[in-house]
């Protein structure tokens, strides 16, 4: 449950109707005024809030139905015309000669396109920023278009399923029935433990005091409003206010591509898909604070912040503009190529290398291109290291949208060759690194809330046993399934996990790998490394080759990429006939 704000007034819409608002926060700042949606009250916003109090003076309203605000009879009364009334009534009140900036939710959130279609909302709003509540004309004229276009099955059946699932709308416009079943079932916390089965934590759930009544009483907002957007909207609801949509992608009732269109209805729009259901404000209060406060600083004056230049919708720009890229053991080979591939595609990068000169001249790279980059020494071996490394980049630069794991060293040698203490660092580089990065990074990013991808560099070798490369094999083996569990986990976030698997690629790996062998064999062993660097050098496949896989792996969200004919000939008889590389594993290092 929720107290109520300090400061409740009330004030009155063009019907007469008594609308409770309250007020907190910084009496000095821009105005921000919260409108909630069905079955909710201004508790809502409850997450939110604290969030919003230090920058901005934050008003809250209950709708009619709701809370301390009056419950008009009539189910005419609970139109979206008089839901923009209402509205119209608070801000007129709280901030008379100052446009506002506004977030809502749900119903609210149609009740505030509706406003924005009056001429005078031009002059009162000075954003809107709207979750989960389309304007009731443009989902009617988005239904409308794609069920008259039958020959483009994807919009068609788009335009089907929408409907679909606003159909429950129909059933919660009974009169008498519908009301008394969700009194009596909200009573008995049914719409809590709902919440809690979607994943909710318990502390985020807001209901009010009178939470079941409410919900009864406001529900004559689906037979005032259902029958009526389905059989009509305006052709001319455009809008002149910029706009900010959180679109929740895990919402069972407005689905993401309701949204495709409202461009053209918004010419300045700002598109943010959040991996949330329907009651975003109390999953993810954070996010949704954020989004409102990137978007007030801006229209202020202040650059865009990498989140919401993103966001924006329209124009052209590079595949990575406005994206934060980190990429471990960037000073050369695979690493630079990488870093440099993706900022030649619009994307910041954080690179960082246990070679600092290498990352350095990594980042004076992409600077010399037009790029940003920023250089830092790191051993991804360090856990400690690792995780000061996160959180300066994170204070720094903000929150990587993409993290590469690319360090790793090469060892040859049989296992009964290779020191314990050789053997382990391998370990704790190759696969220890990747562990150490993911544990630092990973949690921001899923904090964040807006997605990501994971690229964790493993190796042919992680399905290709080789008994002359045990401790390179099996640290790229663990990489291999340690990403295959990290995917399945982070996919509830919207991250994504790429296992990237080169075979032969034309590095410095060669001149840099440590081989464990017995004293009389080394000889025989220096022949055999210069053979290997001809062999690699006669390959021709090259870094910025395995970079642009890397790169399209990203934006294709593939789960394995193995990189080279020989990786892939290798993946696929893993997979079908891996009696044949059991096999092949006996051969002779030397």
């Amino acid at each position: 449950m929720s107290e109520a704000p300090a400061h409740r007034h009330r004030v009155h819409s063009a019907d007469g109707t008594g609308i409770a608002v309250y007020e907190e926060g910084n009496p000095a700042g821009p105005t921000v005024v919260l409108v909630h949606g069905w079955p909710d009250s201004h508790v809502l916003w409850d997450g939110v809030v604290p969030l919003l109090t230090d920058r901005f003076r934050v008003i809250r309203y209950d709708n009619r139905g709701v809370g301390g605000s009056d419950a008009p009879a009539p189910v005419s009364a609970y139109t979206m015309a008089h839901y923009a009334d209402d509205f119209a009534a608070v801000i007129a009140a709280v901030s008379p000669g100052t446009a506002v900036h506004v977030l809502a939710h749900d119903w609210g959130s149609v009740g505030v396109w509706e406003y924005l279609a009056r001429p005078e909302s031009a002059t009162r709003v000075a954003s809107f920023t709207s979750v989960s509540g389309p304007s009731a004309d443009h989902l009617n004229r988005f239904a409308v278009t794609s069920l008259k276009r039958p020959y483009r099955p994807k919009t068609f059946a788009r335009a089907l399923d929408g409907l679909a699932r606003l159909a429950y709308m129909g059933a919660f416009s009974i009169p008498v029935l519908a009301p008394a079943a969700i009194r009596f079932a909200f009573a008995r916390g049914a719409m809590r433990r709902q919440l809690l089965r979607d994943g909710m934590a318990p502390e985020s759930i807001h209901h009010g005091d009178g939470f079941a009544r409410d919900a009864a009483r406001s529900m004559k907002v689906y037979p005032a409003n259902y029958f009526r957007g389905l059989s009509s909207g305006r052709t001319d609801h455009y809008v002149g206010v910029p706009v900010q949509l959180i679109v929740n992608t895990d919402d069972p009732f407005v689905r993401p591509y309701v949204f495709d269109a409202v461009a053209q209805w918004v010419p300045t729009l700002w598109r943010r898909d959040l991996k949330a259901g329907h009651w975003a404000p109390m999953s993810h209060p954070h996010v949704v604070a954020r989004a409102v406060t990137e978007l007030v600083d801006h229209l202020d004056g202040h650059p865009a912040a990498r989140e919401l230049a993103r966001a924006r919708v329209g124009g052209s720009r590079p595949p990575f503009a406005h994206t934060l890229v980190s990429v471990t053991g960037a000073g050369d080979g695979i690493g630079r190529a990488t870093a440099l591939e993706f900022a030649s595609q619009g994307a910041e990068l954080v690179v960082s290398d246990i070679d600092q000169a290498g990352a350095e001249q990594t980042a004076r790279l992409i600077a010399a291109a037009g790029g940003t980059a920023h250089a830092y020494q790191l051993d991804v071996a360090d856990a400690d290291a690792v995780a000061r490394f996160a959180q300066t980049v994170c204070d720094a630069h903000g929150v990587p949208d993409i993290l590469v794991n690319n360090a790793g060293i090469g060892h040859g040698g049989y296992f009964l060759d290779t020191p314990a203490d050789r053997y382990d660092r391998v370990l704790d580089i190759n696969f220890g690194g990747v562990v150490n990065c993911c544990r630092a990074f990973t949690p921001a990013m899923v904090a964040r809330g807006t997605g990501g991808h994971v690229v964790n560099v493993a190796s042919m070798a992680a399905f290709t046993p080789i008994a002359a490369v045990n401790a390179y094999a099996t640290s790229k083996a663990a990489v291999f399934m340690f990403s295959d569990c990290l995917r399945a986990e982070l996919s509830s976030a919207a991250i994504g996990v790429t296992t990237l698997c080169p075979g032969v690629v034309k590095t410095g790996i060669v001149d840099r790998t440590h081989f464990d062998v017995p004293a009389a064999k080394r000889r025989e062993l220096e022949v055999k490394r210069a053979q290997a660097k001809r062999a690699f050098a006669a390959r021709g496949y090259g870094p910025e080759k395995v970079a642009r896989a890397i790169v399209a792996a990203v934006r294709s969200g593939k789960a394995v990429a193995p990189v080279t004919a020989e990786a892939h000939l290798a993946y696929g008889l893993a997979r079908v006939a891996p009696a044949v590389l059991r096999r092949a594993a006996r051969g002779r290092l030397l």
